[in-house]
């Protein structure tokens, strides 16, 4: 019989790291992502090194009016989590963004390290 284990992970702590990764800097994709990172968005899939996926995060700040909903958190395994979630944003110039996110994070010995991340565009005309 399997019993489901209870998510150790912090939610909280989890969804303050995607809140970085939306507006933080070259400085903390290096620091919070993992060595390689597998990303997914309509104009790209890949997987990144850390360096390059750092090099992404130009512009500190380029998203505004963050809100994120989370819609479900799983803990395959006591060293890794995924999760989703909502999000509407600003954009530096003043665009609306909305989509579907989910983001996967392994535990190392400095901490949680995003390793996968996708993000589905919503149509914003829908509020």
């Amino acid at each position: 019989m399997t019993s489901k284990k209870p998510i150790t992970a912090n939610k909280e702590e989890l969804l303050d790291l995607e809140k970085g990764f939306w507006t933080g800097d070259s400085g903390y994709y290096a620091a919070n992502a993992d060595v390689d990172c597998l990303v997914a968005f309509p104009q790209m899939a890949q997987a990144m090194t850390n360096a390059d996926l750092a090099k992404t995060a130009t512009k500190p700040n380029k998203w505004r009016d963050l809100d994120m909903k989370l819609k479900g958190m799983v803990e395959p395994g006591s060293d890794i989590v995924m999760l989703t979630y909502e999000a509407r944003a600003t954009r530096e110039n003043g665009e609306h963004y909305a989509a579907l996110v989910s983001t996967g994070y392994v535990h190392r010995a400095d901490g949680w390290k995003m390793m996968f991340h996708a993000q589905t565009p919503l149509d914003t005309a829908r509020g």
